[in-house]
């Protein structure tokens, strides 16, 4: 009996079939290396994973039922990991029928899959994103969850209703693990932590959006992995969980942070705010700790440090370190 790990080849998901191997499991990487961001650093994220006996990796689209199919019948698969997706807030603005059939399509064939192949669990990777332009901070699981301001986000809420129907309806246990802002080892080119990281580094301009003031809950990927191998054990039907580090941090302190890290002095361009931007989010991972025995160790000052590192060590993801 394998894991299935969709999305494996990007940033959560190797992490996370890093670690499921490491525990002795038999883990089935599924993954398209599309273009949002370079394929090559995809690539290299699993390139030493594959040199391992326990895993096997799978190219194509997770649209692709037919070869959803053949992984199934061939991996006997009994948990699923589904963290393939189209991620990105700004881009989903610009593209919204392809998150639409990539979030919402995508994890509903996969759904039938698990429901006909009588999987056992099924784990979500959703996102903060879901509860949109909520004022209540920190953000609960139950807050409504009704005013996404992105397709991203809204493709991703749907993909959570459809997740809770297959409970239902066919009793497919599932966890919907929404993420806050995730950074680290492997983390994709397009999140705030690399690109500060990355113009730091080159003497370049770093762009801000707003004026710095934004608030996010910035959660280092082991503390996410770390969750969501807790769902291995947990036992549930259907449940929404937030995985974050319940800190909540102005944008101005993260270039604070990667200034003292680099021992580089930003650049800084403010820009205009971005649409399907929030103003904060922050985490309450109560549910978290008490369901998945969560508790993440990773703060900021912690893990920014790690990620330069990992940054300098590897050239951006390029090439292996």
């Amino acid at each position: 009996m394998a894991i299935l790990v969709t999305g494996g080849a990007g940033f959560i998901g190797s992490n996370l079939v890093d670690r499921l191997v490491e525990r002795g499991e038999d883990v089935a990487c599924w993954d398209d290396f599309n273009d949002y961001y370079d394929p090559r650093i995809k690539r290299m994220n699993v390139a030493g994973l594959l040199e391992r006996k326990r895993i096997r990796l799978y190219e194509g689209d997770i649209c692709n039922s037919e070869l959803g199919e053949e992984i199934f019948r061939r991996e006997k698969i009994e948990t699923v990991y589904h963290l393939a997706a189209r991620a990105g807030v700004r881009h989903s603005l610009i593209a919204p029928l392809l998150y639409e059939r990539v979030n919402c399509y995508g994890t509903m064939a996969l759904l039938e899959l698990a429901r006909r192949h009588g999987v056992r669990k099924f784990i979500f990777g959703s996102t903060s994103s879901a509860y949109g332009t909520s004022k209540r901070l920190p953000f609960r699981e139950d807050d409504p969850a009704d005013a996404q301001v992105s397709p991203y986000a809204a493709t991703k809420r749907a993909a959570e209703i459809l997740c809770r129907s297959y409970n239902e309806i066919y009793g497919l246990p599932v966890i919907c693990a929404r993420f806050f802002t995730v950074y680290g080892p492997r983390g994709r080119p397009d999140m705030a932590v690399y690109i500060f990281t990355a113009a730091m580094e080159k003497g370049e301009e770093v762009q801000v959006y707003g004026d710095g003031t934004l608030r996010r809950d910035f959660t280092y990927v082991d503390d996410i992995v770390s969750g969501l191998l807790g769902a291995l054990t947990a036992d549930f039907g259907f449940e929404i969980v937030n995985l974050g580090e319940s800190k909540t941090v102005e944008v101005r302190r993260l270039l604070e942070l990667i200034a003292q890290a680099t021992g580089k002095q930003p650049k800084l361009k403010f820009l205009p705010p971005a649409p399907g931007d929030v103003p904060a989010t922050f985490a309450d991972i109560a549910k978290a700790r008490r369901l998945l025995g969560y508790h993440p160790s990773f703060p900021l000052e912690r893990g920014v440090p790690l990620f330069v590192e990992w940054y300098r060590r590897t050239d951006g993801g390029l090439r292996q370190g």
